[in-house]
């Protein structure tokens, strides 16, 4: 994917002092039907989930970041990992902030910061390094390791921008369910049915797949040969049933948060395909 270099006063980069975030650790069903047909109403954009729902917790939404000494130029520009994750987190704002502002919902771009430390605060309490890239909407700042690219290429046999690509669009789109109160919504119902919070999480994770999908098809002009199959190996490998097996364990959906590898593939390419974010409610419908 050919992207243009990222316009330093255009992205909002931090120094290191959650929505899970690559990988996690359920399949299944959403188990009420209820619950299911509310949260994809939910969904798209324009529909306050708080009137369907009832009023239910609200998230904490802090504007302010500290940009810390380093100039988003010079922590861009660290490593190649850094730059072109920044390149995506712009064409990621450019996608974006037209469909909110169509939508007349209120768009606020996300914070980006690049861990250096072990072990690090965020909005959402202890970060680590060993967490693997994630949103936490408390500071609603995206934390990535760039060291993670590489493990990503190890689990997926094949390395590739795009495959890094897809990494960062799936944290957005956290993100986007922020803004829209879906990632509050469905916390609020995690609360209240604690069985299913693992169901609910895959849900929300294979939606964030399909945001990144969407991204990736409205730039379509950008896309190179092979980008598609990188973005496929890439959820493949981080999919719950692979991740279970690689690790020598039995396959538990039960103890699946981000979906199985079919469903991750699947919900990439449905946002691809049909660019269309609306189309990520039919998510449920995935595998």
């Amino acid at each position: 994917m050919r992207l243009n270099r990222f316009d330093p006063n255009n992205i909002r980069v931090g120094t290191t002092g959650g929505s899970r975030g690559f990988p996690g650790g359920g399949g299944g069903k959403a188990g009420c039907g209820t619950l299911v047909i509310v949260l994809i109403a939910a969904l798209v954009f324009g529909v306050d989930p708080a009137q369907m729902l009832g009023s239910g917790d609200s998230q904490v939404a802090p504007q302010t970041q500290q940009q810390g000494d380093q100039s988003a130029e010079a922590l861009c520009s660290s490593n190649q990992y850094a730059l072109e994750t920044c390149n995506a987190l712009s064409s990621l704002n450019e996608t974006w902030e037209p469909i909110f502002k169509q939508a007349g919902v209120r768009f606020q771009d996300p914070v980006l910061k690049f861990p250096t430390a072990r072990n690090f605060n965020t909005g959402c309490g202890s970060g680590s390094v060993g967490m693997g890239p994630f949103y936490c909407p408390g500071d609603q700042t995206i934390y990535i390791d760039t060291n993670f690219y590489d493990q990503l290429a190890q689990m997926s046999g094949k390395g590739g921008d795009f495959a890094r690509y897809y990494v960062i669009a799936h944290e957005y789109g956290h993100h986007i369910q922020y803004l829209t109160g879906v990632a509050g919504q469905i916390r609020s119902l995690q609360q209240r049915n604690p069985r299913q919070s693992n169901q609910l999480q895959v849900l929300m994770e294979l939606q964030a797949d399909c945001y990144a999908g969407v991204w990736a098809g409205k730039n379509r002009n950008l896309i190179e040969a092979g980008d598609l199959e990188e973005g496929l190996r890439a959820a493949s490998a981080i999919g719950d049933d692979t991740l279970q097996r690689n690790a020598g364990q039995r396959v538990n959906p039960e103890g699946f948060t981000h979906g199985t590898s079919q469903q991750r593939m699947q919900a990439l390419k449905l946002g691809l395909e049909s660019s269309d974010d609306t189309q990520c409610d039919r998510i449920v419908e995935v595998g």
